[in-house]
């Protein structure tokens, strides 16, 4: 399919734009300006930070407190999908919002609803949960909150930082951190019986993040054509989407990839290696996989390919050596070793693909783009996740395992082969 890389740039008149707080940048040379760390990027720095930090926290501590607090585990599932449900149905709308109104107001309004969620939830713990439905309610407005704010995430990239790819770099270092340290934190607060107090420090960096986004300085923000309906905004997105062969490709082969590796291994992996060796132990083999993720962004903040995708593929080749390895019975040290390169090689992609569809899409649609390639990817992993028991009773824990290697590598096999994704050229770095 014929890519349609620069269409817009083709146009009579140039797209139509929003103005930031402060108006149009001002003009002249700013190549002064640091790459990465500019005063646009340090605020946005800290604002994605807090919200993944209280993002990460969350699921662990409804989940432990509830858990604690005599519930079982069928409310603690239902918690957890009346948080995800939201996010999976909304985040296209998400898209249209963001560049309707400008991604910079919807995460701020997004920021707004958390700390709001937040503090009730913060309540509720404190206080005691009288009725359920109270904590359901308040989860799908933590849902929603983080479906109208991740379109936004992505798209603001590049207008807060001249080196995009390295700017991805430092955000999915900072996302492996929190990652890390969230659910780590918020575990043992709940052990303390503070489970209160993990929705209070979530509030006080919502409220952070709002504060970061709002004194930001993006000048114009590209927008789409004004007058065109929710629907057409829609319809519009999804054309960009689907004109590019390299976006809808990765997305095609990932929910394969999601269904069949990516979501059973996690619960596959959990119940084969707690009762061999233990809760600690499955807890360092996923520490290591962070850490892992850590170097990867760190890599990918100065190795720049001339083909991103290509290199992100190669780097995705040491997936399967995790279930591999489980499968073989490999001792916990060498699965941590495998679960590092598995990690350095979700990080180098991560930031390849990031960078590749920010660089690559037109501002005006992008946030639009990005919500698709969202849906279409992160959506397929509940559904692997869910298949993962029925799958392990019907064929065994080992066969299950297996078919996660061979997609591993039938995946990276995939990306390499199609050709729009291995010839995707890496756009310049801005002067």
């Amino acid at each position: 399919m014929e890519e349609r890389l620069a269409d817009h740039a083709a146009a009579d008149a140039p797209p139509p734009t929003k103005d930031g707080p402060d108006g149009p940048p001002p003009s002249g040379d700013r190549s002064g300006e640091p790459a990465i760390w500019s005063r646009n990027f340090r605020y946005y720095f800290t604002a994605r930070s807090a919200g993944l930090l209280s993002w990460a926290m969350l699921p662990v501590a409804v989940s432990a407190g509830l858990l604690s607090g005599g519930y079982g585990l069928d409310t603690a599932g239902y918690s957890m999908a009346f948080l995800v449900a939201p996010f999976a149905g909304l985040v296209l709308f998400g898209g249209v919002l963001a560049d309707r109104f400008t991604a910079r107001r919807m995460m701020i309004i997004a920021d707004l609803a958390n700390l709001t969620a937040h503090v009730l939830l913060a309540l509720l713990f404190i206080h005691g949960i009288d009725h359920l439905w109270q904590l359901y309610g308040l989860l799908v407005v933590a849902g929603t909150a983080n479906a109208l704010f991740q379109p936004g995430a992505s798209s603001t990239v590049p207008l807060v930082s001249r080196d995009v790819q390295g700017a991805n770099g430092v955000l999915r270092t900072s996302e492996a951190i929190t990652g890390l340290g969230g659910p780590a934190l918020a575990g043992v607060l709940v052990g303390f019986g503070s489970t209160g107090w993990v929705m209070v420090i979530s509030a006080i960096a919502y409220g952070t993040s709002a504060i970061c986004l709002f004194v930001l300085r993006l000048g114009v923000v590209p927008a789409p054509p004004a007058g065109q309906s929710l629907w057409r905004n829609l319809v519009v997105g999804w054309q960009e989407f689907s004109s590019r062969s390299w976006l809808w490709g990765v997305i095609l082969i990932w929910m394969f990839y999601a269904v069949l590796s990516w979501g059973p291994q996690l619960s596959v992996a959990a119940g084969v290696l707690v009762p061999e060796h233990g809760a600690s132990a499955f807890g360092l083999v996923n520490a290591a996989l962070g850490a892992g993720t850590v170097a990867g962004g760190l890599l990918a903040i100065r190795y720049k390919p001339q083909r991103p995708l290509a290199a992100g593929a190669v780097a995705m080749m040491a997936y399967p050596l995790y279930p591999l390895g489980i499968v073989l019975g490999w001792p916990v040290w060498l699965l941590c070793v495998a679960q590092v390169l598995v990690g350095v090689g979700i990080g180098v992609w991560g930031v390849m693909w990031a960078t590749s569809v920010q660089t690559q899409v037109p501002g005006e649609v992008l946030n639009r783009v990005h919500a698709y390639e969202v849906a279409g990817s992160v959506g397929m992993y509940p559904i692997g996740s869910a298949l993962a028991g029925p799958a392990v009773g019907a064929f065994g824990t080992d066969a299950v395992l297996v078919v996660g290697v061979v997609v591993g590598f039938l995946t990276t096999a995939a990306l390499l082969a199609a050709r729009p994704i291995r010839t995707l050229q890496r756009v310049p770095d801005r002067a």
